[in-house]
């Protein structure tokens, strides 16, 4: 029965595009292991406030996530 646990930081990713990361990594599985474990094949995505997740020393928000994705900051106010 795998499990498959993904963290990302809050606010970057919508609920269809976390659906896709469910959906294609269930596949991926199911490609290595075979059709018969697609319904015990786990997915969990768990979200990380922005701002607690750290890359080499330095903490990491959803602005920076979203700079690295080429997306704007939402405007404020």
């Amino acid at each position: 029965m795998p499990l498959i646990n993904v963290k990302v930081i809050e606010d970057v990713f919508s609920d269809e595009q976390k659906a896709e990361v469910i959906a294609r990594l269930t596949d991926a599985m199911v490609a290595i292991e075979g059709e018969a474990l697609r319904p015990v094949t786990w997915v969990v995505v768990q979200e990380v406030r922005s701002g607690e997740w750290g890359i080499g020393g330095k903490p990491l928000g959803t602005a920076d996530v979203r700079a690295l994705q080429g997306q704007p900051a939402p405007a404020v106010g």
